[in-house]
Order: C-alpha cells, then sequence, then structure tokens
C-alpha cells in the first residue's frame, strides 16, 4: 500500500489491487464495530452500491460466518434508490444489498434503512426529510462509505449539487444513465431519477472512505483530489472534510501526479528503476513533441528531470537507452521466429510451432482485442486455440433471439424431420418477449438461442482467421450463465474448468485480457480465473508451465500506457483489414452493441481507432511508422 500526499487535496491510500483494497477497508470496518460493540454503543454506518463495494460486503460477510462479527449493534443508511422503483426488482438497491449483505448477516431488520423508490410522488418531498430526521435520531453517520461516478457524483448527487443539498429526489445525469444502461439492458429502460442522500448529508459523515477501481475512474479520481473544489464535480467537496480518505487501486490511481509524474511531484525518484525511466522519457518526449533521440539536456533540466540527468546523463546515454528497449518491443512474429538470435526479441525463438492458447472473455473480445496477432499467430504455423471463457448471451438484442427462431420454425416447416415442429419453441420464444419487462430476465430458451448466436458468430471468425472448429473451445463459465448483468462470485468450478482446458492443451504461449476497465466486470473475472487456474496448475507441478509464457491484451476500453508494453505487433493495412472483417462476423454486435458503455462507437471503430494510436505514439517517439499496433504485457507467474 502506498500512501499518497503531494499535490492531494484528499488523502490517499494506494493499494496494488482492488482485492486487498477491499479485504483492508472490510476489516477496518469490522474493528470499528467491535469496538462500539465493546463500548455499548451504536455504529451508524452510510453505505453505498455499486460495483465498488461489492467485495467489501463480501468479506465482512466472510467475517461474520468465519470470525464471528456481529451486526446487532449496526443502523445503516443507504445512499439512494432509483425512482420509481419497486424493492424487488432486479436493478433495486434494496435487492442488492440484500444479496451482497443483509442476508448472509445478524443485522436487525429495523436498523436497515434504504430510500424507498415506492413513495408516490406527492410524499417524496415528506419522506426525503423524514428519512434526514431518522439519521439525526441514530446519532449521525459514523462511517460513510462511498463510491465514485465518471461525473464525480457520490450518492447520485449529480453535478450541479450544492455542498448543502440534503435528501431529495434528482434527475440523472446522462452519463450515469449510459453506465447503468448494462444494468437495466438498454438506457431506454434506466429510470431518469432517484432519490438521494445530499452532498451535505454525506459531510455530516464522522469518517469518510471513498472507494474507486479500474482505469476508468482514474481521470475523474484526479479530479476529486487534486482539482479545485466545485459543483461540476461534487466529489471535490469532499477535499473539505476533516476524516476522508480515498482508497484506490494502481490502476484508478494512475492519472495522480504521484502515480504519474512523481518527478513534478516533489516524490523520490529511484533513477535505479528502469522502469521508470522509461515512464520518464516517454512522457518527455510526448510533452516536448520530439521524438526521443533528440531530447537535449535542456529538456530534462526544464522538465522536472534534472534528478535523472545528474544521476544517469547525459541525456543522449538516457536517450539511446531507452529507444533501443522500446525497438526491441517491436516484432512481427509474436509467436518467435524460428532460428532467429532471441537475445533482443519480446518472444522466444523456440519451440517452433508454439501451442497458443487465447483466452477470449466474451466471443467476439479475441478479434476485436488481437485480432491481428492472432491472424499473424495462425498465418506463421502456430497451433493456435481459442478458449471463449463465456456465452455473451446477455449481449444479443431480442430481435435477434427471434429472428433465430423464426429461422428454425421455417427450417422445420420446410424440411419437417421429427414429430414435434419448431412452430412451438418459435411460439413459445416469441411469446416470452413480446411480454418480457425491461429488465427481466431471459428464459432458459432464449439464453440459450443468445448463446448460440454468440457461438456462431465466433466459430465463423476462427474460420476466417484460420483457427479450426475442434481448436474453438467454448467454457461457458458457470460464473457468467445468470441471464443477468450481475454475475456470481467466481467459483471453485469456474477455476477447475480453466485447469482442466490449459492442462489438456499445455500451452506454451497463453493470451489473456488483462484490462480492468470493463464496465460489467467480466473481464476481470475472467482474468481471476486463469491466474487462479495457472497458480493451482503450478503448485500441483505442473511441469509444462516452465516452458509457457503469458501475455496480456486489453479489451475495447482501454490500451496499455506506452511505457509499459512488452510486445508490439505492428499491423499493416491490409492486416488492419482483415481484423476488421472477422470482427464483422460477430453480427448481433455490429452497428449498436446492446451494452456499449461509455463509448457509443462500434467495437471495430475503437479498436482501429486505439491501434492506430498506439502506432502513431511509436512514430511521434522516433520509431518506424505502422499502420496499427497491438500491445501486450508479458505476466511472469
Amino acid at each position: 500500500m502506498v500512501n499518497v500526499a503531494a499535490t492531494s487535496r484528499v488523502p490517499v491510500r494506494v493499494f496494488p489491487d482492488s482485492e486487498l483494497a477491499s479485504s483492508t477497508v472490510a476489516r477496518e470496518l469490522a474493528a470499528f464495530i467491535r469496538q462500539r460493540a465493546a463500548e455499548g454503543r451504536t455504529a451508524v454506518l452510510g453505505l453505498a452500491t455499486g460495483s465498488s463495494p461489492t467485495r467489501v460486503y463480501e468479506e465482512l460477510v466472510r467475517l461474520h460466518r468465519e470470525e464471528g462479527l456481529s451486526f446487532q449493534n449496526v443502523v445503516s443508511f443507504n445512499l439512494d434508490e432509483y425512482y420509481p422503483m419497486a424493492p424487488d426488482s432486479l436493478q433495486s438497491y434494496v435487492r442488492f444489498m440484500r444479496e451482497y449483505l443483509f442476508d448472509h448477516i445478524d443485522i436487525k431488520p429495523e436498523n436497515v434503512h434504504i430510500p424507498d423508490g415506492t413513495v408516490p410522488i406527492e410524499q417524496v418531498a415528506d419522506y426525503c426529510r423524514r428519512y434526514e430526521q431518522q439519521i439525526q435520531e441514530a446519532g449521525g453517520i459514523d462511517w460513510q462509505l462511498l463510491g465514485i461516478g465518471r461525473t464525480g457524483h457520490i450518492g447520485f448527487n449529480e453535478p450541479g449539487s450544492g455542498s448543502e443539498s440534503r435528501t431529495r429526489m434528482i434527475t440523472l445525469d446522462h452519463i450515469t444513465r449510459t453506465d447503468a444502461a448494462s444494468d437495466f439492458y438498454g438506457e431506454e429502460n434506466v429510470p431518469r431519477r432517484a432519490l438521494t442522500m445530499g452532498v451535505g448529508t454525506i459531510l455530516e459523515a464522522r469518517n469518510i472512505v471513498l472507494l474507486a477501481w479500474g482505469e476508468g475512474k482514474a481521470a475523474v479520481v484526479k479530479r476529486m483530489v487534486e482539482g479545485e473544489p466545485t459543483d461540476t464535480v461534487p466529489a471535490t467537496y469532499l477535499q473539505h472534510h476533516p476524516a476522508v480518505q480515498a482508497v484506490l487501486d494502481e490502476a484508478a490511481a494512475a492519472e495522480l501526479s504521484p502515480q504519474k509524474t512523481p518527478w513534478l511531484a516533489n516524490v523520490p525518484c529511484n533513477w535505479q528503476d528502469e522502469a521508470l525511466v522509461r515512464k520518464a522519457l516517454t512522457w518527455l518526449a510526448r510533452r516536448t513533441e520530439k521524438p526521443i533521440l533528440k531530447l537535449t539536456d535542456e529538456d530534462y533540466n526544464e522538465n522536472g528531470l534534472s534528478g535523472l540527468l545528474a544521476e544517469s546523463g547525459p541525456a543522449y546515454s538516457i536517450n539511446i537507452r531507452v529507444f533501443n528497449e522500446l525497438q526491441h518491443t517491436i516484432t512481427g512474429w509474436p509467436g518467435g521466429k524460428p532460428h532467429a538470435d532471441d537475445t533482443h526479441r519480446p518472444e522466444r525463438a523456440a519451440p517452433f510451432p508454439k501451442r497458443v492458447l487465447v483466452f477470449s472473455p466474451h466471443p467476439d473480445d479475441d478479434v476485436i482485442s488481437m485480432g491481428g496477432t492472432l491472424i499473424r499467430l495462425v498465418d506463421q504455423g502456430h497451433e493456435v486455440h481459442v478458449a471463449y471463457q463465456t456465452s455473451g448471451n446477455i449481449a444479443v438484442f431480442d430481435d435477434e433471439a427471434i429472428r433465430f427462431a423464426e429461422f428454425v420454425a421455417d427450417y422445420d416447416e420446410a424440411f419437417r424431420f421429427d414429430d414435434q415442429p419448431a412452430e412451438t419453441l418459435y411460439q413459445r420464444v416469441v411469446e416470452f418477449l413480446e411480454n418480457k419487462q425491461p429488465g427481466q430476465v431471459d428464459s432458459n430458451e432464449v439464453q440459450q438461442i443468445k448463446g448460440l448466436i454468440r457461438r456462431g458468430e465466433a466459430k465463423s471468425a476462427c474460420r476466417y482467421v484460420g483457427v479450426p472448429q475442434e481448436r474453438a473451445h467454448f467454457q461457458e463459465l458457470p460464473f457468467y450463465e445468470t441471464g443477468r448483468v450481475r454475475k456470481k462470485p467466481l467459483s471453485d468450478e469456474d477455476i477447475q474448468l480453466t485447469m482442466e482446458l490449459l492442462d489438456r492443451i499445455q500451452p506454451q504461449q497463453i493470451y489473456a485480457a488483462g484490462d480492468l476497465s470493463d464496465p460489467h466486470g467480466t473481464h476481470r473475472v475472467c482474468l481471476a480465473a486463469i491466474m487462479q487456474a495457472v497458480q493451482r496448475l503450478q503448485e500441483e507441478g505442473a511441469q509444462w508451465l516452465q516452458d509457457c509464457w503469458v501475455w496480456l491484451y486489453r479489451g475495447a476500453w482501454q490500451e496499455w500506457d506506452i511505457d509499459r508494453i512488452e510486445m508490439a505487433v505492428p499491423l499493416s493495412p491490409e492486416e488492419l483489414t482483415r481484423k476488421r472483417r472477422a470482427i464483422f462476423k460477430h453480427q448481433s454486435q455490429k452497428d449498436r452493441p446492446l451494452f456499449p458503455g461509455a463509448d457509443q462507437r462500434e467495437f471495430w471503430q475503437r479498436a482501429e481507432e486505439r491501434n492506430r494510436t498506439t502506432a502513431r505514439i511509436y512514430d511521434q517517439l522516433g520509431l518506424p511508422e505502422y499502420e496499427g499496433i497491438e500491445a501486450f504485457v508479458r505476466w511472469k507467474f
């Protein structure tokens, strides 16, 4: 854990990952609850919903079950709720809190308070005043847990919320509704209003802990921690609180000055760390708009890098070293070039050809994220397997399911091959989907049809890039198969299935999605399944792992920072076109993905822009110019 103080207006703790951060916060909260119980006092907690606190709640449940943590002395007040919203709806925060916490601990039902999304509109104002009164009657909030939205909202206090605001009904910002669209199976189903504690209510809590995970939160975290207080970013008002802290993983902290440019933030720099030197040089080149080999002593001195220059200069010596490191990341042979000197290549020359296993969290992540590299690996003669970790069924529009059910019915009518016509399947599917309520979970039949649609598209893409059908593996990991955006926790069954596939193929090269910005969290869980499977196999003495390297790519949401890239695979215009055509095989995701996230463009557009941007940065640094580049970082397990 790193404490960040320089330039911070909010105290910050940075952890290597959200798991460690969440368990630490949960243990600290548990210690507070126990202390209050020992004193014979209640612990009044303000609780948040969303993806950020879920791991905290899971750890609190574990502490209750395994270490006797009691919640008998706890009184809770939740921050917010959509309006209108029935408490048993899939998206309700009442249901969320029950599923993640309240149904698994011994808190007294009468001590639980969550804004009521069913209050008649004419009674909302009185209800909100009563909610404020209940907080005061409980003695005020001792310990407030917060997340943060991309607009900088805390609770549902959108931009424009004043620092004195109280519990009230608000209108949700467009960005907030877009971010919530996946939970509601489309933005059109997201409520336009919500009930929320006010900023003033939150600021009256005695202690506040704000959680933020992933690169997607990095920009707004920077504004909260280092920007001026403003109602356009309500989270900046936390700067006025005497006992607040932001708990972040490294990805969410990436834009903070002490993390991004420690040499400008009066943070001691270890210039023996080659990764830090590389980070500094790529930053300096882009800041001065110069190729690395043209950087001068003056450039170093004028931009906060005099310490690096004094320790390792002159400038040209540092420039040459970093330039060579970046140049050595570039390879047109992602599987290793046979019979070549691999001293300065990112991959080994031998063995050749390699058994390669590409893990794809959803049925299109392989071609979206590393389609050019996948094509190269096949073209260069490697034995390439693709493992589709989930079915991806929730990302298929209802119309697509009807179209395919209709095809089955029409086919059966034309070729009648059994005594039970498929027309009945078609009728059941159409009847269900025509009566389906917003956010309702699909029937098993509809889920299967949607899963088969995604599977067929993945097979088509495999055929196009040259992966034989027997090397396409459809895992359908159980954690995903809920029919809902909210998934089950990763289980031993998920890990065992991954171990079995790995042990059966025994690859010499693995590719996996290493990004944490996926707004739905599937990439994060799929990566955890792979990492835990590899670690267990290692503990069991799997000898083949000694000759296996793991490369991490990133999905449609974020690219690796240029200084972190360890293998850069250049793409020609023709290869970029082939990659686009492979992505087009996923027709159900074409034109408009069901869950586009913050970026409304099609996946192929995002992928091409990202590949071209990476190539352009390499060019700006003075390296060869390419049409596109796909980037990878090695996981050294």
